[in-house]
């Protein structure tokens, strides 16, 4: 009997256990969050030595929602054959390759082709002037305009039925409300979920940041 009376112990333990980790693990999400992407610079760390000075460090203004990443307390001006953006704002960490990533009505002022592209895929794409404190540099490549996008785990993808690279529709509802066609699914092991447009896209479907929207069937 006291045996038996362990073992019934031990299981209903055990039970309880799996009860509550069951009550504590969050249900998949149904909806993605929103982040609106205004004008902005990626710097590899040879460029922001140029603009900055020797062994310039970043310094962060605001902690952004993909892990790692933020908003940096310093800007620079972006100058291009027609005429230049004041003020651009320096997303961090340093990368490999400087990216200024625009919006598609500042390809007329600055006198640039407005190319759509994913963050990372630069060639071919128009250079600009990015001009610091310290000094400039002349870009060969790097002006892009960011294609929309959904940053997810690879469980997560597996969640919505979606694959890495896969391109996805989105449907937005309110009184602008419509559809985004082409988003490109970008699921890595370092990603938070979020659907990433910018600015012009935004105002032109009425949406704010933190605004819920779901994959289109």
């Amino acid at each position: 009997m006291e045996n038996y009376e362990e073992i019934m112990g031990k299981l209903l333990e055990k039970l309880a256990g799996s009860a509550n980790e069951t009550m504590t693990k969050p249900a998949p999400a149904s909806q993605i969050t929103v982040g609106i992407s205004n004008r902005h610079i990626h710097l590899s760390q040879t460029d922001l030595e140029k603009l900055f000075g020797a062994g310039y460090q970043l310094h962060c203004k605001k902690e952004l929602s993909q892990p790692g990443q933020f908003a940096c307390e310093e800007c620079v001006t972006i100058g291009g054959p027609k005429g230049v953006l004041e003020k651009i704002r320096i997303l961090g960490p340093a990368r490999k390759q400087t990216q200024v990533e625009i919006l598609m009505s500042d390809s007329f002022k600055l006198g640039v082709k407005g190319i759509v592209r994913l963050s990372g895929n630069l060639a071919g794409t128009p250079g600009v002037t990015v001009i610091g404190p310290k000094g400039s540099v002349q870009l060969n490549e790097g002006v892009i305009v960011a294609q929309r996008h959904i940053h997810m785990l690879p469980e997560e993808a597996e969640h919505f039925g979606v694959h890495d690279g896969e391109q996805v529709d989105l449907a937005f509802s309110g009184e602008r409300g419509g559809t985004l066609n082409n988003v490109v699914i970008r699921a890595t092991t370092t990603s938070a979920l979020e659907c990433h447009i910018d600015m012009e896209e935004a105002n032109a479907l009425g949406v704010k940041p933190g605004t819920q929207v779901s994959i289109k069937k």
